[in-house]
């Protein structure tokens, strides 16, 4: 049994997991891990995308690589899906939503274009990250944020620490 939380803000790329996930670590002293930034430096790259242009990550290695941080706790993963972390790591995840006209923008600005521009957005539009969360976790630990202004951010954060912070006291 953890004593510490485990966290995992999911979504579709540019709804904020990343922002959202290092300001969370920083209040609560919690540890950020991007899955993106732990694959680049592990070389955890199973082939590479020609249609989309990135690597494929290699799940089984991330993992692995994982799998102990994750049993000692107190980690906030950050990646953009969520079935091939194991059920057990987590105690609460936050799906992460956009208004799809706004994520649009976002996502334009980061340099999508095309299929993966168009991709991405219809992924918003069809809840489908939130619904493979609620296939591969208990629905009592899923819950949808909205994320589109400041103050939306601002809010998921308050709500989150103060969860985290109950969580602490009901398990210690």
């Amino acid at each position: 049994m953890r004593s510490t939380v485990n966290l995992l803000p999911t979504g579709t790329p540019g709804v904020g997991k990343t922002t959202l996930g290092k300001e969370l670590a920083q209040r609560t002293g919690l540890t950020y891990v991007n899955i993106g930034d732990l694959a680049q430096e592990g070389q955890l790259f199973d082939g590479y995308d020609e249609e989309y242009q990135c690597p494929i990550l290699d799940e089984d290695r991330v993992v692995d690589e994982l799998d102990e941080k994750m049993s000692e706790g107190g980690v906030i993963v950050d990646y953009h899906g969520c079935d091939l972390f194991p059920e057990r790591w987590f105690d609460i995840v936050f799906v992460l939503r956009t208004d799809n006209t706004q994520l649009y923008t976002r996502l334009e600005a980061r340099g999508y274009t095309g299929k993966k521009l168009q991709d991405n957005v219809q992924c918003e539009i069809f809840q489908t990250i939130y619904e493979e969360a609620m296939e591969a976790y208990s629905k009592e630990i899923v819950h949808q944020l909205p994320s589109n202004t400041p103050e939306d951010m601002e809010h998921n954060l308050d709500q989150i620490v103060q969860w985290t912070e109950q969580w602490m006291k009901d398990h210690n």
